[in-house]
């Protein structure tokens, strides 16, 4: 006799593929209308499934996880971060938590540098007036941004993404400066042409754009403070693809509607999906619905991590990507 095949449920839809092979190996239960489930409805779900395959859109917190059942074994988060996750809580009810490293960082890679170059270059604000009727012709004092080659480039976060961004800002001519918690390989390092700060004030205070690639923890949160912000000089701007949590979203606003920062690309906030108005008036300020990960072949990347931590823990062996708290 065939064994039983888990109950999986998925909390929002997938890509056709990915939810197509999920029924082909599991019982897996779909949310074709895609979409956030309910604290109850999740409550339900946890209650019911083997393995709970969520996204950053449903909160699973200590209180939340009291309502799992004893068959709920693995949590297969449909995503890197796992901020949404109370890992911890999880582990003590002896359910594991994986998620879905590394797919994601080409495509977050290129949209950060889409951003830089758009806030920059004032492309969304050209476009507009294009859109709107505007465009009267050209002129030489007339939506001046600036070069993007030679400026100096502070990553905060030199993992895989901010290594990925280093890459393709070196390609443009910046020139690579990185904040993390210890620097990273001396290869690397002079494969980069990167400038290790220690301190993450100094670096602030010296580079002309800032790009976060940190992960959400309570170590990092509102890592880049009013009164660290204020440390950037007038013409910086700052680029967020990682965690809005990471920045005090109240501060960055004020700096900018007071033209003491040069501008903002932000695909995150600090409570999404709301934004608060004083960013959606601040200027020259790009925001984006948080879609750093939103490529086809990049979210069906994520659905096969997802599929083969379930196949891995149904095998009875560890899942490839298997979170645990101490790496949080």
């Amino acid at each position: 006799m065939a064994a039983r095949k888990p109950k999986v449920i998925v909390t929002r839809k997938l890509p056709d593929p990915v939810e197509t092979r999920m029924r082909e190996l599991f019982d897996a239960e779909l949310n074709l209308s895609d979409e956030p489930m309910s604290r109850d409805a999740l409550a339900q779900a946890l209650q019911r499934a083997d393995v709970l395959a969520p996204t950053i859109t449903d909160r699973l917190d200590a209180e939340t996880l009291q309502a799992a059942g004893p068959q709920l074994k693995l949590i297969a988060n449909f995503g890197a971060g796992v901020d949404h996750i109370d890992v911890a809580a999880a582990n003590a009810r002896g359910i594991t938590v994986t998620n879905t490293p590394g797919v994601l960082t080409e495509d977050t890679a290129d949209l950060t540098m889409t951003l830089m170059m758009t806030v920059l270059r004032r492309v969304v604000e050209g476009a507009n007036i294009v859109r709107e009727g505007k465009f009267t012709g050209w002129s030489p004092t007339w939506m001046l941004g600036r070069r993007i080659t030679g400026k100096r480039l502070g990553i905060i976060g030199m993992g895989r993404i901010g290594q990925a961004v280093a890459r393709r800002a070196r390609a443009f001519g910046l020139q690579i400066h990185y904040h993390n918690r210890k620097p990273v390989s001396h290869l690397i390092a002079e494969e980069l042409g990167a400038t290790y700060w220690d301190s993450l004030d100094q670096m602030l205070a010296r580079v002309d754009i800032v790009t976060v690639h940190s992960p959400h923890t309570p170590a990092t949160y509102h890592l880049l403070s009013a009164r660290r912000l204020k440390l950037l000089q007038p013409h910086a701007i700052v680029i967020n693809t990682a965690r809005g949590e990471i920045i005090d979203e109240s501060a960055l606003a004020q700096l900018l509607a007071d033209g003491k920062i040069a501008g903002a690309g932000l695909d995150v906030f600090e409570r999404e999906p709301e934004i608060k108005p004083e960013l959606l008036s601040a200027p020259n300020t790009v925001l984006l619905p948080h879609m750093s990960s939103a490529t086809i072949e990049g979210r069906i990347d994520m659905g096969e991590k997802v599929i083969i931590n379930i196949k891995t823990w149904m095998d009875g062996h560890r899942p490839p990507d298997r979170v645990i708290p101490a790496m949080l």
